[in-house]
């Protein structure tokens, strides 16, 4: 049984890689599952294994290559060694934190017809040695459609907290945040106009 090859001796980060269309798509496929096995060395000259997967074939194989080295020397991708002496691409632990924020950037909030009647309130108190996260959290929450009633008090009319979830894990604030479902505020009418809420 091999096990991932970690070291890094020989792969010079490069920071904050800008990461392009085909890399982004090597990563995605990554994530969702998609083995891609290469024979050769990833130092040296390697080949994609004959046997791929459609999803991998119909990315142009020059850029497919270049796009691999790039996520290796970037440390944005590990190896795991095979036994009939091939070896298999598969995200690092940097590589999943920068596909959850290909998911973060297009996260969007569900919307309905009709509004059941209830606010989702997101509330925080995030340290001041947080801060950074505190203010990722509340441009995002405002990014995503949310209403500040206060610097850490936002709301929103439809069901959300999934996303919710998503965001507060990938900001790493989770202790610090709190989801209610309010019924009334005394700001019901404020609100209802701003969202252009029909009046039940």
């Amino acid at each position: 049984m091999h096990h991932a090859d970690t070291r890094r001796t020989n792969r010079p980060k490069l920071s904050r890689t800008r990461v392009g269309g085909t890399m982004e798509k090597v990563m995605l496929l990554l994530k969702a599952g998609a083995v891609l096995s290469l024979t050769g060395s990833l130092s040296a000259q390697f080949r994609i294994a004959r046997a791929v997967a459609r999803e991998w074939r119909e990315i142009e194989r020059r850029a497919l290559y270049d796009a691999i080295r790039k996520l290796y020397q970037s440390q944005l991708v590990d190896i795991r060694e095979n036994d009939d002496a091939t070896v298999s691409l598969r995200l690092s632990q940097e590589g999943k934190e920068r596909v959850l924020r290909y998911d973060l950037d297009k996260l969007t909030l569900p919307k309905s017809k009709h509004w059941d009647g209830l606010w989702r309130m997101v509330i925080f108190d995030i340290p001041e040695s947080q801060k950074q996260a505190r203010n990722a959290l509340s441009e995002k929450l405002k990014q995503l459609g949310f209403i500040a009633l206060q610097k850490s008090v936002f709301v929103y009319p439809y069901d959300c907290k999934d996303e919710v979830d998503f965001v507060v894990e990938i900001f790493n604030v989770r202790p610090y945040v709190r989801f209610l479902l309010v019924q009334e505020s005394d700001v019901d009418l404020h609100l209802r106009a701003k969202f252009r809420l029909q009046q039940q």
